[in-house]
C-alpha cells in the first residue's frame, strides 16, 4: 500500500503536464502539497484540482536565486521533493552559443542544484525523506539537436547520485527518473507540425505506445513513499520499452 499521508511534499514545475499530475496524485494519497512554477494562473488551476485542503503555491522563477530564497523563507521542512521544472529546446551543436547553453542549464540543472543546496543548508529536508529528479531518456541517447537538453538531464542524474551518498547518513534518499515521450499539452503542440502518418510511425517505436503523465506520477509516488525506503542512487527508465531497441 503506497501512502503519503501527512507528508509535506514540494513539487516544482507543477503548473501543467507531468508536474501537475504528480501534484494531483500526491494529494490523493494524503500529502500536503506545495507547488512551484512561474505561471501563477496555471498554478491556481493545479491547486483547484488537488484533493484536501491546506496546499500551497509559489509563483517563482527557480533560475533566480533570490526567488528561491523567497520560497525557502516561507517553507516548513519537507518529507519529499520532486524536481520537475525544466525546459525543452532543440538546437544543432553548430548553432549553439554561450547564451543558449546557459539558458538551458540554468533551468534544467543550475536551479535544481541551488534549490537542493538551500533546502539542505536551511535544514528543510526531514530525515528519511526522498528526493526525486525528473530527467529524460534523452540523457541516454544521441538524438540530433538535443545536445544541451540531453546534457543538462544527464548532469541531473549524476548530481542525484552524489546527493544520495551525501544524504544517506540522514536516511534521505535521492533517485532520478528518465521518462520517454509522454502525452501532454506540450507534446501535442509539438506534434502539430507533423502528419498523422509521421506521428503513428514515431509512436510505433514505443512497444507499449506513448505514456501518460499518470504513468510517471505513479513511479514518483513509489519513490516518495516509505515503500521505497531501501532505494537510493537509482536512475529509473520509464519509456514504454523504447530503449529496448
Amino acid at each position: 500500500m503506497i501512502t503519503l499521508q501527512d507528508k509535506n511534499i514540494l513539487i516544482t514545475g507543477a503548473s501543467q503536464g507531468i508536474g501537475r499530475e504528480i501534484a494531483i496524485t500526491a494529494s490523493k494519497l494524503g500529502a500536503n502539497v506545495t507547488i512551484v512554477g512561474r505561471n501563477a494562473e496555471k498554478l491556481q488551476e493545479t491547486i483547484s484540482l488537488l484533493t484536501g485542503n491546506g496546499h500551497k503555491m509559489f509563483a517563482v522563477d527557480l533560475s533566480v536565486s533570490s526567488e528561491i530564497d523567497t520560497l525557502i523563507s516561507e517553507s516548513a521542512p519537507f518529507d519529499g521533493v520532486v524536481f520537475n521544472a525544466g525546459i525543452v529546446e532543440y538546437l544543432p551543436v553548430k548553432f549553439l552559443n554561450e547564451d543558449k547553453i546557459d539558458s538551458v542549464f540554468s533551468v534544467n540543472f543550475d536551479s535544481n542544484v541551488v534549490l537542493s543546496q538551500k533546502l539542505i543548508k536551511k535544514k528543510l529536508l526531514n530525515k528519511k525523506g526522498s528526493l526525486v529528479f525528473i530527467s529524460s531518456i534523452s540523457s541516454k541517447l544521441g538524438v540530433g539537436g538535443t545536445a544541451m537538453y540531453a546534457a543538462s538531464k544527464a548532469a541531473l542524474i549524476s548530481f542525484s547520485k552524489v546527493l544520495a551518498t551525501e544524504l544517506a547518513p540522514q536516511g534521505i534518499r535521492s533517485n532520478s527518473i528518465c521518462p520517454g515521450i509522454v502525452k501532454t499539452a506540450m507534446t501535442e503542440q509539438a506534434s502539430d507540425a507533423a502528419s498523422e502518418e509521421e506521428l503513428k510511425k514515431a509512436e510505433s517505436e514505443y512497444p507499449l505506445g506513448y505514456g501518460e503523465a499518470a504513468d510517471v506520477a505513479g513511479l514518483v509516488m513509489y519513490l516518495l513513499s516509505d515503500t521505497s525506503k531501501w532505494m537510493t542512487g537509482s536512475d529509473l527508465i520509464i519509456d514504454g520499452g523504447f530503449t529496448l531497441k
